[in-house]
């Protein structure tokens, strides 16, 4: 299963969270550091403070911080919180009109599998994992001179800078 860039960017904007143990988080320095629009920050981070996964304080002295401890927090919850499937619309339907067999039933059981399987870990496992592997700054390209490489005619490679 395919997951959006939301539920991508909902996790690394808990993980970042947890790291900061129970201090606040601006969002404008989850937005710089994560590198994500402003706007984007802003809808997730109402999306999981509706979840109540994380807690916002407003005011001058706010941000954001995880709403219960990090080992608390399953991957599965970020994923229903931020991925909108056919198995929430339908538990707001009338259940005669649920549709239990065939290929919807078959998709529903796959999804219920793949989020179980999700249920097993939680963000504090995924703040020990980037913990324990290797660690590499994101480098922002530098403005003006850039290097290109690739393959020549007969096989080798060219580098080219600008400047």
């Amino acid at each position: 299963m395919r997951l959006t860039k939301s539920t991508s960017h909902a996790i690394r904007i808990l993980i970042d969270c947890a790291r900061a143990d129970d201090g606040l988080i601006k969002v404008a320095s989850l937005s710089e550091r994560l590198e994500i629009t402003p706007q984007n920050v802003f809808k997730i981070v109402n999306l999981l403070t509706r979840a109540g996964l994380i807690e916002a304080v407003r005011g001058r002295n706010g941000g954001v911080r995880l709403a219960r401890p990090a080992q608390a927090i399953r991957i599965g919850d970020v994923v229903r919180a931020t991925e909108v499937t056919r198995v929430e619309i339908e538990e707001g339907a009338p259940s005669g009109t649920r549709s239990g067999h065939g290929v919807n039933r078959i998709l529903d059981n796959a999804l219920e599998a793949f989020i179980e399987v999700l249920d097993q870990h939680t963000i504090a496992d995924m703040v020990k994992t980037q913990a324990s592997g290797p660690s590499q700054p994101r480098r922002k390209p530098k403005s003006g001179v850039r290097a290109s490489s690739f393959a020549t005619p007969r096989g080798r490679r060219a580098v080219y800078g600008d400047g």
